[in-house]
């Protein structure tokens, strides 16, 4: 009877010693934590709005024009990972008080990672009317996009960018 338990305690205390905590198949370790990194600016193309691009049906709807703008800067980026895949986790800090409809807009076609890289885009909406500046904590804004195991596979950085600056987070 002494002796199963004695082997029970020996394979138990060598298991709890093999560092599963620092292990590379611990799903918590897939992706460090996130960086800083500059942006690039974005080149504005001259388009004339009174040539129509298409031309279209007397009975087709207008189409919703989007007015989303890039959020000021990115304050955190997280990774979370769960049973199909991962949560990506964004905070932002708008430029003033009033910003909604959130959303991280994949930039990478189809969800393809371009030379291992996944990028998004915090993108909110302001008010048309002035709004205040406010403190920071009321500029605030969270987002979370998911993404499969799939998708996860062929990633080896996840990076979201914002109006000035960008966080990234590479897989360990």
């Amino acid at each position: 009877m002494r002796t199963p338990i004695f082997v029970t305690l020996v394979a138990s205390l060598i298991l709890a010693s093999c560092g599963w905590r620092d292990s590379r198949a611990n799903p918590r370790n897939w992706f460090g934590n996130s960086q800083d990194v500059p942006v690039e600016a974005a080149v504005v193309e001259e388009v004339n709005p009174l040539i129509p691009t298409q031309r279209r049906g007397i009975f087709a709807r207008p189409e919703a024009v989007d007015t989303s703008v890039p959020i000021g800067t990115i304050s955190e980026l997280r990774i979370e990972p769960t049973p199909s895949g991962a949560i990506i986790y964004a905070t932002g800090v708008a430029d003033r008080q009033g910003a909604f409809s959130a959303r991280l807009v994949p930039e990478n076609e189809d969800l393809l990672p371009v030379d291992g890289v996944l990028s998004f885009t915090l993108r909110v909406v302001y008010p048309r009317e002035p709004t205040q500046i406010g403190s920071e904590f009321s500029r605030t804004v969270h987002e979370a996009f998911t993404v499969s195991d799939q998708t996860l596979a062929q990633v080896r950085t996840i990076r979201v960018e914002g109006e000035r600056n960008a966080q990234e987070s590479r897989r360990r």
